[in-house]
């Protein structure tokens, strides 16, 4: 897969410095302001880790998205150890990796990136944030019937999670009720104990009446995206709910449910979630999730 090798742009070079035994980068688009970083170099700093982290920003470097392969094949040239891949390189950057996890593999999309042994091997870890967020915050949880709202990359991601951690009944809502019924049948078979059922965004009062859960796995409440994903109306105290969102932090969805009584999960346990997993899959060194959530939490508030 890596035909060609293209020059080393200046932000891929790494610097000849032997304390640096780690670098790793986040590559996106529009990601100036991820946290990211700071979660990774602070848990690597506790650790007594060198490691660098840089944010690859295709706006930034004025690359297209579908520039994200190549940028993974130079990245493996020059000694990365890792990267982590958000939007909107989740599915392009598979063109330029030898191999992909199980995980990714079933849902077509990657998140993180390893390169070792002269291989690069996709990973994704958004699924296990989302449940190892879940389970931290929301360790009660009755997990019998979950409503999800979405059905894009991190829906598929969510879904994925919910149903590994056995969900009984989960009902996947989508404006695009095809969507919804797609991933419901590449899922399925992978979850053969677990029954799938799909609904539109605008019929879904009925299906959270007899749920236990609620997750919005939309860009519904972020800054750029206002809005609730369901009629307010809709939410009930016997729901748990949780949100994929993390900026803000208070959702609408957020808000909504607390009013109601719900117990509540914001966006930022997915986040930790994902980067700890991520930490370990470059380091081979288990992350301390408490104390990158503290991190977040920090960095969230200034």
């Amino acid at each position: 897969m890596r035909e060609q090798t293209l020059p080393v742009p200046p932000f891929l070079t790494r610097e000849a410095d032997i304390n640096h035994r780690h670098v790793v980068g986040l590559l996106g688009a529009g990601i100036g302001g991820s946290l990211t970083p700071v979660l990774h170099e602070a848990e690597a700093d506790r650790l007594g880790l060198a490691y660098t982290y840089r944010v690859i920003d295709l706006d930034a470097i004025g690359q297209p998205a579908e520039m994200s392969a190549a940028l993974v094949r130079s990245a493996a040239d020059f000694g990365y150890d890792g990267l982590n891949v958000t939007h909107p390189s989740k599915q392009l950057v598979q063109e330029g990796l030898d191999e992909l996890s199980p995980e990714a593999r079933v849902l077509g999309a990657v998140n993180a990136i390893t390169f070792h042994g002269g291989k690069a091997v996709g990973h994704n870890t958004d699924h296990s944030g989302f449940i190892g967020g879940l389970r931290a915050g929301l360790p009660f949880a009755a997990t019998s019937s979950v409503v999800q709202i979405g059905a894009g990359g991190a829906g598929a991601a969510v879904a994925f999670g919910l149903l590994g951690a056995g969900i009984t009944h989960l009902v996947i809502a989508d404006i695009d009720p095809a969507r919804a019924e797609a991933l419901a049948t590449r899922l399925a078979p992978h979850f053969p104990d677990s029954t799938l059922s799909v609904t539109g965004t605008d019929a879904v009062a009925a299906s959270l009446q007899a749920a236990e859960g609620l997750v919005n796995a939309t860009p519904i409440g972020m800054a750029g995206h206002p809005g609730i994903p369901v009629d307010p109306a809709w939410i009930h105290p016997r729901l748990w709910v949780a949100d994929v969102v993390y900026r803000p932090l208070e959702t609408q969805l957020i808000k909504a449910a607390r009013s109601k009584g719900c117990a509540v999960l914001d966006g930022g346990r997915m986040v930790v979630g994902q980067a700890a997993a991520s930490f370990e899959l470059f380091t081979g060194i288990r992350a301390d999730a408490d104390h990158m959530l503290a991190t977040f939490q920090q960095a969230a508030a200034a």
